[in-house]
C-alpha cells in the first residue's frame, strides 16, 4: 500500500467532489514495468499530485447526451480530405474506422491487419458497421473515439484528459508492485475480475467473464480508489504523447508529462507527421491544485 494512502483519501474527499467522480490522493509511485510491454519500461519512480478523476468509462448515454447538446461529429464519422492522403485508394476515402474481426482460425500475431478490417460506416453509433447498432448498451463505455473527439467531450464537460501517470496511480487502486489492480492473481477464487480475452488470441473467444464484446461500466468490482475498468473493457486516452525515447532522470519526476513531440511520430510511416498518445485501458479528470477556473476532469478511450 501507499504510504497514508487512507488518510490523503479522505481529506481529497472532503473537499467535496465532483459529480460521477472519485479524489485520488497524491503520491509517489513505481510507474511502467519491466516485464511486460517494451514501451512501458524501465519501470520507475515517478510523483503525482491530488485529483479527481471519473468513476467510470465514459459510456455510451453520457456520450449521446454532449452530442446532442453540441451537434458534435466525431472523426470516424467524417469522410477523409483527399488532400491530406495523397495516393490513398478511393474505397478509403471515406467515413470509416478498423473494426476488430476474429479471423476462423490461427493467425500471424505479427499481422494485426489478420483481425482488424477497416469498414466503411463504423463509428460510435454503429460499432461493427452500418448494420449494428448500440441500442440497449447505454451504459457500456462508447468506442471508436479517437483523441479529439475525447478532448472535445471532455472540454465540454469542464474536465481534462489524464496524464499517463495520473491515470496508471489511480489504476493501481493504492497497490505497490502488486501485478493487477487487485492483487497478484488474474482470477482469484476463480472469480474474473475484468472483462478481458479468454482463450487463443484472436480466433478463440471462450467468453467466460460473460462477455464476448464490451461489458457494462460497472459489471465488475471497484479497485481500491472505487474505479472500475481501470483493467480490461476498453483502451482509454491519456495526454501523453508515446516516445520510444526514455528520458534519463537524476531525481524522482513530479507530474511527467510524456516525451517530446518530435520523438512521438511513428518510425514506420515517416511520411505521416501525426504524434502517438499514450493509450491506456479512458476517462476523465480534475487536478484540484490548478487554478478553479482550469480544473478539468478526465475521459474516455476508444477500442
Amino acid at each position: 500500500m501507499l504510504d497514508n494512502a487512507g488518510p490523503q483519501r479522505e481529506r481529497a474527499h472532503s473537499r467535496g467532489a465532483p459529480n460521477d467522480m472519485v479524489g485520488i490522493p497524491g503520491g509517489t509511485f513505481r510507474m511502467g514495468s519491466d516485464k511486460h510491454y517494451p514501451e512501458e519500461a524501465p519501470a520507475h519512480r515517478v510523483t503525482v499530485d491530488s485529483f479527481w478523476i471519473d468513476r467510470t468509462p465514459v459510456t455510451n448515454r453520457a456520450f449521446r447526451k454532449f452530442v446532442n447538446a453540441t451537434g458534435y461529429v466525431t472523426f470516424a464519422e467524417i469522410p477523409p480530405d483527399p488532400k491530406d492522403y495523397p495516393g490513398a485508394l478511393p474505397d478509403m476515402l471515406k467515413a470509416a474506422s478498423l473494426v476488430f474481426t476474429p479471423p476462423r482460425h490461427t493467425v500471424d500475431l505479427r499481422d494485426w491487419s489478420k483481425w482488424w478490417q477497416f469498414k466503411a460506416g463504423a463509428n460510435w453509433r454503429r460499432p461493427y458497421g452500418p448494420r449494428s447498432s448500440i441500442s440497449g448498451l447505454d451504459n457500456h463505455p462508447v468506442v471508436y473515439i479517437a483523441y479529439c473527439d475525447a478532448e472535445a467531450y471532455a472540454k465540454w464537460a469542464g474536465k481534462d484528459l489524464p496524464t499517463e501517470a495520473e491515470w496508471e496511480f489511480a489504476a493501481r487502486g493504492g497497490l505497490e508492485g502488486a501485478e493487477f489492480a487487485w492483487g497478484s492473481n488474474l482470477t482469484p477464487a476463480g472469480k474474473h475480475m475484468a472483462n478481458t480475452w479468454q482463450g487463443n488470441f484472436p480466433h478463440e473467444n471462450l467468453c467466460t467473464d460473460g462477455f464476448a464484446r464490451t461489458s457494462p461500466v460497472m459489471a465488475f468490482p471497484p479497485n481500491g480508489y472505487g474505479l472500475y475498468d481501470m483493467i480490461g473493457n476498453v483502451w482509454e486516452w491519456t495526454t501523453d504523447r508515446l516516445s520510444a525515447k526514455t528520458p534519463k532522470v537524476c531525481c524522482v519526476p513530479e507530474n511527467p508529462r510524456g516525451g517530446r513531440e518530435e520523438d512521438s511520430y511513428d518510425p514506420y510511416q515517416p511520411a505521416i507527421k501525426i504524434h502517438a498518445k499514450s493509450l491506456k485501458a479512458a476517462r476523465i479528470c480534475v487536478r484540484r491544485t490548478t487554478a478553479a477556473v482550469t480544473d478539468r476532469p478526465r475521459a474516455t478511450p476508444s477500442r
